[in-house]
């Protein structure tokens, strides 16, 4: 009962916290921009507590305690990521003063390409939330007794509500507490383990080395499995994406007060990560090494996600408990769906319906989507009980939606020859690309020769490659015909003035 009025409590306190920021966002331009002065810690702690959602929280220790580090060389990439970000894409986004992050591929590229973006951009929020809510559902069941469609619904409801009210001013304040509550509920549930386990700290070391829990790898240049490499260039092409053309974070350093606020905001984030993702992959590994001296006890058959959850429950005592479950609350309550009622207000509500929308119009349109949004993510939680792994699942689905978007922006960024019908044909093949590595993934059960015989987490990598190669031959290809064109006109007109 204590854990359990430690949860409520946090939960009430902040979405009232974060509702009451209604008071400001009385407008639709305050509701999605949040004034626009946001100071750069502020910022950077929100975009930090981003990237540590309920799939990094629950999904990393679940990946370590099943396999190895291999999933912290998507934090290593972080750095490069955000020095290319601050460097031309921070700029770029805030110069134009627009608040949607694929406005501007309508005016390169055409229509069709700004509302492709927004499209996989919501198909990914959808993919990310739903994964998130089934994850934190996943570790209050056994708190509460409840079954696991309740527990998702309820924790749809709670992740709606502040951002419909409070707007992205609410969502960025309350995000900052979140992210300090789960880095304390992390530390916390990590002494728990230290002091608990079998001869502390050196046996975990030692046990998590002879098992080669700690390995980064394995390193061999391949790109059929899920190697150093693999991960590596897939962290580096999502974090990219993250800082250049997704608009949970587009939208959060457009609300810093000046360039130098968002770059460090921007910096702040990605640093603050990769300690912390270091963090709850040694909680998988200790995890590992504390079940393996004592085996007993872990139910027999327990999924590698549900390991940490039995953990909390079992072993964490009555307080600290609560206030763990409480960090894992403040990972999954990073909803952007502020950034997806965004998205629609200005991308597709104003573009195709309403051009001349009043204020108050849009104000409503942008609180509709969000209770929209919302109730489609719970939709796909549910749909997410059955999945053995969720953060494999989740970088699956986050290749398929994202739908090559960071190559259509590169390209229009990289290639100023390109026109319309190059980046659609190269997006075309791109998507052709990721659908075959994603959906037909060759296996000892199909191992036919039209199957794709690479690892999904490189679909995002080479859908990014084939729109860049494409759109980019198609370009230079027209560039050269044009320019022959030209070249015979002239020796034509040369002769008939002779």
């Amino acid at each position: 009962m204590l854990d359990i009025i430690i949860l409520v409590t946090y939960l009430t306190v902040i979405v009232a916290w974060g509702c009451g920021f209604v008071r400001k966002a009385q407008s639709a331009e305050q509701f999605m921009s949040a004034g626009r002065g946001m100071p750069a810690w502020v910022v950077g702690l929100s975009m930090f507590g981003s990237y540590v959602s309920t799939l990094t929280f629950l999904g990393n220790p679940g990946k370590a305690y099943k396999d190895n580090w291999n999933a912290w060389v998507f934090a290593l990439s972080l750095p490069l990521a955000a020095m290319i970000a601050t460097r031309y894409f921070v700029p770029f986004f805030r110069s134009s003063q627009e608040l949607s992050a694929y406005h501007h591929l309508e005016h390169r590229f055409g229509a069709w390409a700004r509302t492709y973006g927004v499209v996989c951009y919501l198909l990914t929020q959808i993919a990310r939330l739903g994964s998130g809510i089934y994850l934190l559902a996943l570790a209050l069941r056994q708190l509460t007794g409840l079954d696991m469609p309740t527990l998702i619904i309820l924790s749809g409801f709670v992740i709606t509500i502040y951002p419909l009210f409070g707007g992205t001013e609410g969502v960025i304040w309350t995000g900052v507490v979140q992210a300090i509550v789960l880095v304390i509920g992390a530390a916390a549930c990590l002494l728990v383990l230290l002091i608990n386990t079998p001869g502390g700290p050196a046996t975990i070391v030692e046990q998590g080395l002879s098992s080669g829990k700690f390995s980064l790898g394995p390193y061999d240049p391949s790109f059929t499995h899920q190697t150093f490499w693999v991960v590596l260039f897939y962290g580096l092409a999502t974090n990219l994406q993250n800082f250049g053309i997704d608009q949970s974070y587009v939208q959060r350093y457009i609300t810093a007060k000046s360039d130098t606020a968002a770059g460090r905001s921007v910096w702040m984030s990605a640093l603050c990560y990769i300690p912390l993702s270091a963090g709850f992959l040694f909680i998988g590994t200790a995890l590992f090494v504390f079940y393996a001296l004592q085996p007993d006890q872990l139910p027999a058959g327990t999924k590698p996600d549900d390991v940490f959850p039995h953990f909390l429950h079992t072993q964490l005592p009555t307080g600290l408990r609560g206030l763990v479950l409480a960090a894992i609350c403040s990972a999954a309550m990073d909803s952007n769906l502020n950034c997806c009622a965004t998205l629609y207000l200005c991308d597709i509500h104003r573009r195709y319906f309403r051009p001349a929308a009043s204020d108050s119009e849009s104000l409503w349109v942008l609180r509709i989507t969000t209770l929209v949004m919302g109730a489609i993510s719970t939709v796909a939680a549910i749909k997410m009980i059955e999945v053995k792994s969720i953060l494999d699942h989740w970088w699956s689905l986050a290749s398929i939606c994202s739908g090559g978007t960071l190559g259509l922006f590169l390209l229009g960024r990289m290639m100023p020859r390109a026109r319309s019908t190059d980046a659609l044909l190269g997006t075309l093949c791109g998507i052709v690309v990721i659908l075959w590595m994603t959906l037909l993934p060759r296996s000892q059960e199909h191992n036919e020769w039209w199957r794709s015989p690479f690892h999904t987490q490189m679909a995002i990598v080479f859908g990014t490659l084939i729109i860049l190669l494409v759109g980019g031959l198609m370009s230079q290809f027209r560039f050269n015909q044009d320019h022959g064109e030209e070249r015979n006109h002239g020796r034509h007109g040369g002769h008939e003035k002779g």
